[in-house]
């Protein structure tokens, strides 16, 4: 079967800010990872043995000129050094361990250096979704002149309502060609609608270097999930906040605040980081609720909120996201990330509800053992890692639900 990943910016950009900061943090910590699908899906016959295969293709990736210098251009806040990094980057398969059981369900587990295994979780996803896609030949269902269509009507209705919004669709796109000509649409549209709204940009490097597009993206739950295992959940988004500050100096200042729940990132964000980030991402629980709360702490702050941004990202669809736009406008600066109602929106094809989470982590090779770590977000439901980690970090944060 053919690579289904071909360019080495065809990922998120939060994978390469992210690499950069555990690089200059933590540089010799060893992660563990674990694949999760919260569907309970039954996977094709033979479908381990061909991620398999699109694992090891990954080996023969490497970052290009062009795409060096894309990244530079767009990205003047990651150091140079990083870029010299990823010249010599390479895809390790061993990384990586792949399981088909009797009945049909999906087992995949990474371990490595947190440095290098860090790059591999949109990719897996992408190939996992497009694979099933490919190997079921639910593909056929695929209409990308439907999809160009629908895509260009998406973002007018955004544009038109108001609203800011990037393409965030990379990790469940329906194939790597539905995304092509999702932003490629979408692109189009922002130049020709002319409103209040806009389209910002795409998470996705390749597809905002082959656009002319600004990549979007800063972190995600696992930067938080990590130092919690080394150190405790108590103290981890203080100590990520000040990790990032200190790679990136107030650059990429939306900080992603929900691994822990609300009230304990509420306690961790003084005024100082209030006043340094730019704003924060809310990607779980009520959308209006946490509206609600991020404003009142701003204000608790002296802090005027209409100076912040807010994005949100928590499975949002277009009718969502004018909904919220309404609430959100007068009290802050909103901007919405959306992703699987973008790249993975067709008639009678259900989306893969598919995560990779980190689960385990060790500071340095030379220790003996992994401190396991897990997530815990404003979706009660939604928590990941072993149930006993689950237990012990919702006693530590003092959590009744």
């Amino acid at each position: 079967m053919r690579p289904i990943i071909t360019h080495f910016t065809d990922d998120d950009l939060y994978k390469f800010t992210m690499c950069c900061a555990v690089i200059d943090n933590f540089p010799r910590a060893q992660v563990r990872y674990q694949f999760t699908d919260r569907d309970g899906r039954v996977y094709p016959a033979g479908f381990a043995d061909e991620l398999r295969s699109q694992v090891k293709m990954l080996e023969d990736l490497v970052i290009t000129d062009e795409e060096v210098a894309f990244m530079t251009r767009a990205c003047p806040y990651i150091p140079t050094w990083f870029y010299s990094y990823l010249k010599g980057f390479r895809y390790d398969a061993s990384w990586v361990t792949v399981e088909q059981d009797a009945d049909g369900h999906l087992h995949l587990g990474i371990e490595g250096p947190w440095s290098g295994t860090i790059l591999l979780e949109v990719k897996l996803l992408a190939i996992i979704s497009e694979l099933y896609y490919l190997m079921t030949g639910e593909d056929s269902a695929f209409d990308l002149g439907d999809t160009n269509t629908r895509s260009y009507g998406k973002a007018r209705r955004l544009i038109s309502g108001g609203c800011d919004f990037s393409e965030f669709g990379t990790r469940r796109r329906a194939s790597f060609a539905v995304q092509d000509t999702v932003v490629k649409a979408m692109s189009e549209c922002g130049k020709a609608i002319a409103g209040p709204g806009r389209f910002v940009g795409t998470s996705n490097v390749y597809f905002a270097m082959k656009y002319g597009l600004t990549p979007i993206g800063t972190m995600a739950h696992e930067l938080v999930c990590a130092i919690a295992g080394m150190y405790g959940p108590q103290m981890a988004n203080h100590l990520a906040m000040q990790a990032w500050s200190a790679t990136y100096r107030g650059a990429l200042g939306t900080f992603l605040y929900d691994t822990y729940g609300w009230d304990i990132f509420s306690l961790n964000f003084s005024e100082d980081y209030a006043n340094m980030f730019k704003g924060l991402r809310v990607d779980s629980g009520d959308n209006y609720d946490q509206l609600r709360k991020i404003v009142e702490k701003y204000r608790s702050l002296g802090i005027d909120p209409r100076t912040k941004q807010i994005v949100f990202s928590n499975a949002l669809t277009t009718d969502e996201a004018l909904k919220i736009n309404e609430v959100a406008r007068p009290v802050c600066q909103p901007s919405f990330g959306i992703g699987t109602h973008f790249t993975n929106d067709f008639p009678g094809i259900r989306h893969l509800n598919i995560v990779i989470k980190l689960i385990e982590v060790k500071i340095t090779e030379s220790w003996t053992f992994f401190n396991k770590t897990c997530k815990l977000s404003e979706d009660h439901g939604k928590y990941t890692g072993d149930p006993e980690v689950v237990k012990r970090f919702r006693e530590a944060l003092y959590l009744e639900w």
